[in-house]
């Protein structure tokens, strides 16, 4: 590539992220606010239980669990939430658009594949073990990302495990392995030490997807507050009655 084309695309790429930092930069101030607000035990704990009204009627989202030795304003959560809100901001996949065919690795076998090599015929695709459930209309994929709470970051007490920063592909799979105890019969794959999936998919902490021939279809808010497995069983329920009556008009 010539010098000057090098340059160019340098500077492109310097100018989406200087955008990228102003236009997020707002969202990030009101997250570090909150966050700081969080750490005054009496807020924190009429946040979390009014937080938790809310969900009751929904009671299969995951609560937002934050214990009282947890530290939510630091410099290493301040990283991590301007890291989330940065991805999110730039991420290819958008609703209704083409899903990005990111590079992912399986457990089993340490050999690059693609995310929608897991994608079969008409059938979409969710992230997420929740469709295992679903089985008879849609597959289940879980792609595991970098640490949310590494123990050399921002840590969490409420962690099960205590796992450091990825530093090899290696150990993103030994730590893929323990989320896999937990969910058998499901398909995990790491994402690349590139993190080229959660980039595309904006997908930290955590998120949700369905892919269907080659479309996002549903796209979920950021985790923890937007992770919502309610209205992914919702969009399959109805997927799966529009088969059904597919079928009987048949």
């Amino acid at each position: 590539r010539p010098p000057g084309n090098h340059l160019l695309c340098y500077n492109r790429t310097a100018l989406k992220n200087a955008l990228a930092c102003l236009v997020i930069l707002p969202r990030f101030l009101v997250a570090a606010f909150m966050l700081w607000c969080l750490d005054f035990l009496c807020v924190r704990r009429r946040v979390l239980f009014h937080l938790r009204s809310e969900e009751e009627e929904e009671d299969e989202d995951p609560p937002l669990c934050i214990s009282d030795s947890s530290r939510m304003f630091s410099w290493e959560s301040l990283k991590a939430v301007f890291h989330g809100h940065k991805l999110d901001w730039m991420k290819s996949a958008r609703l209704g658009h083409d899903a990005p065919n990111s590079a992912v690795v399986p457990l089993a076998e340490p050999k690059r594949r693609r995310v929608l090599d897991f994608a079969r015929a008409q059938r979409p695709l969710a992230f997420q073990r929740l469709v295992l459930q679903y089985a008879d209309v849609a597959d289940a994929l879980v792609i595991y990302i970098e640490e949310a709470h590494p123990s050399d970051g921002w840590i969490s007490s409420d962690a099960p495990y205590q796992i450091r920063k990825h530093r090899s592909l290696e150990e993103r799979l030994s730590a893929a392995r323990l989320m896999a105890r937990e969910a058998p019969g499901c398909a995990i794959v790491a994402d690349s030490m590139e993190n080229s999936t959660n980039s595309a998919y904006g997908a930290y902490f955590d998120r949700l997807y369905i892919v269907q021939d080659g479309k996002v279809v549903y796209q979920g808010g950021r985790g923890p507050e937007g992770y919502r497995i309610s209205e992914l069983r919702h969009w399959l329920d109805q997927y799966r009655a529009r088969l059904r009556d597919a079928v009987i008009r048949v």
